[in-house]
């Protein structure tokens, strides 16, 4: 029998359009919640939305809006009202992107509907949040995607910047609105009130950039946009054209450096000195690809990448659309969902969870058709559990209680176990002397480790806090021991070590079931576990490639573009996250702990799903534009006064345009019938680009999207990660909080996307130091000071990391 979902009778209202609150109830729909999605009279805009399905019934034939709201319910807010309100009455969950002029417009007072049900969750989602300079601004994706940083250093070294096309932002504001819902759903379960939970789309887009910006930051440096493909620190890292098809190319560490070199036939690559780093190369990158690119065209990229995976080179073969839809792989491993569009059954991503209690894929809603009946107290909810004792008392901790063992390094598992230890989780952070987190840096020089160049990483320190630190080494039995004394008081251990490495270890997920069988296991890996990729190395930037990503960005004639930004590994500690929560929910309704197999990869199919199903559909190649747009016209990214000084501008709507004109000070524009609409203005783009370009060369950036916000254009300035530190908008949120930590000081550390009742959520401690916390760990698994002390001897814990050369375990406390 196939077993209920996750959320079964769970009642959940969807108000207002923004993309981001509709992926939040999309993927509360898929886990079986029952969700109506309130629109406008004439619909959700998105219903028209690029790109669209040829032939497709009326307000059905958006793809985008397709994937966002199948298996949701659709009622029409100008039909009813009062069944609005009736329904806000007795929902689980709500989703909340209106405006205050619209929530009083509708008679909801989500305030003193919380008062009278302590339960009600609710997400309140807004482009910039509900306070700060930006408050009143009007977003997009585009814009919100400029402001974070995720835009300025992609594209030609003298610009303009190259935007990726949308809907990035909605999916990643979407994901973390999910993680702070489901959050208070496992706090529910528990007795903890319910809580109405602040995300900004802006300020989930940071959190993609907020590596790039610590590391600036730390280390005083801004890095410049280098060209095409052309990424800080490293090169070759980009697509490359072969005989067929294109190849990701990644390559970082010294020994893949000779390996490429050696499977290419460019011995003298590899033995030339000056070509010795990641940063070497990047400064000769243009002499390397006069050499590398031939040799690349010689063979096929399915070729390439088969030898590559010999070699375990992070290679991948570039899939476009209609790729990913035929691969096998993502077939077998049940990526791909089924969704019905009016007459039409299309194929695309699904959520890329493979959990129980999922429902994936479903039917689109149809306007305002009858909605069924909202299920009332179905879910068990507070209702079927009493409290247990270490239950949180704010709900703005729901996870307090939650114990979580992370064996994960670097940044994809470090960010789940973090989301989780932000909303009240005890971390558990489990490091060895000789195999440190590598976010603490990977240097062989023994001064190095000596100056403890390892406890002053940014990038680790910003990934970390509010968590706890030990050392073991699992080498030893007697580390091997404590992590499984440590998974046996955990409820969820998170690891993202190479497949198989667990198993040698004694310490993967039927071990550890063995001794916990209720356990949560969540595993992360490039492509999952199983089959012949499963041992491929990979990094952001291969699971980008690998995803058909770069080929939607650019324009013809380029090749494909990848972003700067190590997408894959942000989002896949996002997805993780939500997985991990929607898994302890599961365990909690039956008892079932599970192991949750993540494939970083498919984390990235949502990223490209609007093009997935509309291939689906017509068989269609997106045409690549550039920084213009589809649907908004005109769209652009135009220089400004100053070096290297850029705003975006994106004309939304016909409302829009009339504003733009306005601030440009052209009512002869706005006269004009012929620019009235989108696909006028379309027409016309080179012309009006011209016009927006020379107002926009008089201002300076901040200038000119300050003074076209003001007058209702959608702006914002081409922000480099850096920059974070100097917006005023973060600022006035205090999204930047500053901690003490030994070896480094005060240094900043980025608020969480979510925010209880608007404010930021406490941070509790900086990231541990190496070791920090093995004698209070282990003190609670009833180890005594002697026991400690000898395990300290024997190497088995420490607070000093060794140099690769001497990860040999001492007889005593120091390495010798």
């Amino acid at each position: 029998m196939t077993p209920p979902a996750l959320f079964a009778g769970l009642s959940v209202l969807e108000l207002g359009v923004l993309p981001a609150g509709a992926y939040t109830a999309r993927l509360l729909a898929e886990l079986g919640a029952h969700v109506v999605k309130f629109e406008p009279p004439a619909g959700d805009p998105a219903r028209h939305a690029s790109p669209c399905i040829a032939g497709g019934e009326p307000g059905l034939a958006s793809a985008w809006f397709a994937w966002l709201n199948a298996g949701k319910h659709s009622a029409r807010l100008g039909d009813a009202g009062a069944t609005l309100l009736d329904r806000l009455v007795s929902a689980d969950v709500v989703i909340d992107s209106l405006t205050a002029s619209e929530r009083t417009r509708l008679g909801i007072d989500l305030e003193g509907l919380r008062r009278e049900r302590p339960g009600l969750i609710v997400a309140d989602l807004s482009w910039f949040g509900r306070s700060g300079p930006y408050a009143g601004f009007r977003g997009t994706d585009a814009v919100c995607r400029a402001l974070a940083g995720l835009t300025s250093l992609t594209g030609p070294a003298a610009g303009p910047p190259l935007g990726l096309p949308d809907y990035q932002a909605a999916v990643s504001a979407g994901l973390a609105a999910f993680v702070a819902v489901a959050a208070s759903l496992y706090g529910r379960l528990r007795g903890v009130a319910g809580m109405q939970w602040e995300t900004s789309v802006f300020e989930a887009s940071c959190v993609l950039a907020e590596m790039q910006a610590t590391e600036a930051h730390g280390k005083g440096a801004r890095p410049a946009r280098l060209g095409l493909n052309r990424y800080t620190p490293t090169f070759p890292m980009g697509v490359y054209a072969c005989a067929q098809g294109w190849l990701g190319v990644t390559v970082i560490t010294p020994a893949q450096w000779r390996d490429f070199c050696a499977l290419l036939g460019l011995p003298e690559l590899a033995a030339d000195p000056a070509l010795a780093t990641g940063v070497d190369r990047l400064a000769q990158a243009d002499r390397i690809d006069t050499l590398i690119g031939p040799r690349l065209r010689e063979r096929t990229a399915a070729e390439w990448f088969e030898q590559g995976l010999a070699r375990r080179l992070p290679f991948v073969e570039m899939p476009d659309m209609g790729q990913v839809l035929a691969s096998p792989r993502f077939a077998a491993r049940g990526a791909l969902a089924t969704y019905e569009l009016g007459a039409r059954t299309l194929h695309g991503p699904g959520v890329p969870w493979r959990i129980r209690g999922l429902a994936a894929g479903g039917r689109v809603p149809r306007l305002g058709e009858a909605a069924a009946p909202a299920p009332t107290g179905a879910w068990p909810g507070a209702l079927a559990r009493a409290p247990r004792a270490d239950a949180a008392a704010s709900p703005a901790q729901p996870l307090a209680g939650l114990r979580v063992l992370d064996l994960s390094m670097g940044w994809a598992g470090p960010l789940c176990t973090r989301q989780l230890a932000d909303l009240g989780a005890s971390v558990v952070k489990v490091e060895s002397c000789g195999y440190a987190d590598w976010w603490r840096g990977t240097s062989i020089n023994p001064d190095d480790y000596a100056a403890r160049l390892y406890e002053k990483q940014p990038r680790f320190n910003m990934m970390n806090r509010n968590k706890e630190g030990i050392t073991l080494d699992l080498t030893h039995p007697e580390g091997v021991a404590l992590v499984k004394a440590l998974a046996r008081d955990a409820d969820l251990v998170v690891e993202n070590y190479s497949n198989g490495v667990l198993a040698k270890l004694g310490l993967d997920y039927p071990q550890l079931r063995a001794i916990k069988p209720d356990l949560v296991m969540l595993s992360m890996s490039a492509y999952g576990a199983g089959g012949a990729w499963a041992e491929c190395r990979a990094y952001g930037s291969t699971l980008e490639q690998g995803a058909g990503l770069p080929g939607l960005n650019g324009v013809p004639g380029q090749p494909p573009v990848m972003n700067h930004i190590a997408y894959g590994d942000a989002v896949g500690g996002l997805n993780a996250a939500c997985a991990a929560l929607a898994a302890l929910m599961w365990r909690d309704l039956t008892g079932e702990g599970q192991h949750l197999d993540i494939s970083q990869i498919e984390c990235m199919l949502p990223y490209a799903a609007p093009w997935l199903l509309a291939h689906s559909a017509a068989g269609a190649t997106p045409e690549r534009v550039g920084n213009r747009h589809p649907d908004h016209a005109p769209h652009g990214i135009y220089r400004c006064a100053g070096a290297d000084a850029w705003v975006l501008v994106s004309v939304a709507d016909d409302a829009a345009w009339a504003a733009l004109c306005q601030a440009l000070g052209r009512d002869d524009l706005r006269r004009d019938a012929t620019l009235a609409h989108a696909a006028g203005r379309r027409a016309a783009h080179d012309r009006l680009d011209r016009i927006i370009a020379a107002w926009t060369a008089r201002h300076a950036a901040d200038s000119a999207m300050h003074l076209l916000q003001a007058a209702g254009v959608p702006a914002g300035v081409i922000r480099a990660p850096h920059d974070l530190f100097d917006d005023a908008h973060l600022a006035a949120r205090g999204h930047w909080r500053e901690m003490m930590r030994p070896h480094v000081g005060s240094h900043p550390l980025p608020a969480a996307p979510f925010r209880p009742q608007g404010r930021a959520l406490p941070m509790r401690g900086p990231a541990p130091t190496l070791g920090e916390h093995n004698d209070r760990v282990l003190g609670r698994l009833g180890l005594d000071a002697e026991a400690i002390a000898q395990l300290r001897a024997a190497g088995v814990i420490g607070e000093q990391a060794y140099p690769p050369a001497k990860f040999i375990r001492p007889t005593s406390g120091v390495p010798t």
